[in-house]
C-alpha cells in the first residue's frame, strides 16, 4: 500500500475531522462511522477531497463503508480506482 497516500489521507481526516497532526489518534482500521470520527455530512466532505485533491471521482454506488470506512479502506478504493483508469 501506499505510505505517500495512507499519510495523505490520514493526516486530511486528523486535521479536518480530529483537530490533531498526531497520527497516532487514528488507527488506519479504525472504521470512521463506528467510532464517531465521522457522519454522513463528514463521509461527504471525504468524498468530495478524493474527488478534488486526489483526482478520484466517487461514483453512488462505490459510496459503501466497504469501499470509505477507514483510512485503509480509502488508500486501497482510490488505489483501485486510479488502476482502472490507468
Amino acid at each position: 500500500m501506499s505510505s505517500d497516500l495512507v499519510d495523505t489521507i490520514r493526516g486530511y481526516i486528523l486535521e479536518n475531522f480530529l483537530f490533531t497532526d498526531d497520527a497516532s489518534a487514528l488507527d488506519p482500521d479504525a472504521s470512521l462511522l463506528d467510532n464517531g470520527i465521522v457522519d454522513s455530512t463528514g463521509m461527504m466532505e471525504i468524498i468530495t477531497f478524493l474527488e478534488a485533491d486526489l483526482g478520484v471521482k466517487v461514483a453512488d454506488e462505490d459510496m459503501t463503508p466497504e469501499n470509505l470506512d477507514s483510512v485503509n479502506r480509502l488508500v486501497r478504493y482510490v488505489l483501485s480506482k486510479r488502476a482502472a483508469s490507468a
